[in-house]
């Protein structure tokens, strides 16, 4: 059965804290995540679907999500492109390994935001859910045929 989307949340829920992104910078790294190169046209496409914010661009520039490809050349007409970071790709390949169950989201405080004390409520219960969800993926891992 299919159900990759069954912790969609609590893997979304963690990724925006572990890498301090709000719910629309995800969304826009994911749509980029297949966009080899764009230009800030796309990027502005995207935006407003996703909810515009006049600073994401150099924000996420800045913080290492997007790099340049290749800059503008006003003398051979070319304008500048842009694609997802390494860091980018990487997130996004996470993301995709933790819905196929094919890896553990960490348990520990070092590596996850979660599991640190003095957290609120949300966080608990988001804590909670990391623990049954990596138990769903050993459950699956222990009877899958060999």
């Amino acid at each position: 059965m299919d159900d990759y989307l069954k912790y969609w949340k609590v893997i979304r829920q963690y990724m925006k804290i572990k890498y301090g992104l709000s719910q629309s910078d995800l969304d826009m790294i994911l749509f980029l995540y297949s966009e080899n190169y764009f230009n800030k046209d796309k990027f502005d496409e995207f935006t407003r679907l996703v909810g515009w914010d006049s600073q994401r661009f150099k924000r996420l520039q800045k913080e290492g999500w997007i790099e340049s490809f290749r800059k503008y050349d006003p003398h051979a007409k070319r304008r500048a492109l842009y694609k997802l970071s390494f860091k980018g790709k990487r997130m996004v390949t996470l993301i995709y390994k933790y819905l196929r169950g094919e890896e553990l989201i960490s348990e520990t405080h070092v590596h996850n935001p979660l599991f640190k004390k003095n957290k609120r409520y949300r966080d608990a219960v988001m804590k909670g859910a990391v623990i049954k969800l990596n138990e769903t993926i050993r459950q699956q891992q222990r009877h899958a045929p060999e």
